[in-house]
């Protein structure tokens, strides 16, 4: 699992070289077998924490050039519940109810060896069915995304977040 997390931490890396060499983004999961809600199978987990990784990414390249952030994620609800499927997937059923999305976190700007801003973060959207969005019917965890959105959007970059609405 370790070098899952590692292989996870470097996708992020590369994929902002990639797409600009403003900032670096390096995503943790801090114990991610003891996370409240992953999938039960080891390559969908897989699959549920690159693509958050991904999605760190594409938002940490929105930082100023030359700030960098890191992000430990200590635990994980997703929205739903799972249930064993028949076929190879299992099933993720939303509900409108006590099963909305949560993730805690902690994370740190820094810039030049110094660090600029970090923090504890409990996210959680307990009205996700309530938001009809962009995510809400394309690609994969769009409650999980929209809620991460509004944390990077409101304590990392207040003022784009007025810009965007």
């Amino acid at each position: 699992m370790k070098n899952v997390i590692q292989q996870l931490a470097l996708s992020g890396l590369l994929a902002l070289a990639a797409g600009a060499a403003s900032a670096d983004v390096t995503v943790n999961y801090i114990k991610p077998e003891r996370f409240s809600d992953l999938p039960f199978t080891p390559w969908e987990r897989d699959e549920v924490l690159k693509d958050l990784t991904e999605h760190f990414a594409r938002l940490g390249a929105k930082l100023p050039p030359g700030q960098n952030l890191r992000i430990d994620v200590q635990d994980i609800d997703l929205a739903g519940r799972m249930h064993p499927g028949r076929g190879a997937r299992d099933l993720r059923i939303i509900k409108n109810g006590a099963e909305w999305p949560r993730m805690d976190l902690h994370y740190t700007i820094e810039s030049n060896g110094q660090v600029l801003r970090s923090g504890d973060a409990h996210l959680s959207d307990m009205s996700f069915m309530d938001h009809i969005g962009r995510y809400t019917n394309s690609g994969t965890l769009p409650y999980e995304r929209r809620m991460i959105d509004d944390w990077f959007y409101s304590t990392i970059m207040p003022r784009q977040h007025a810009a965007r609405r």
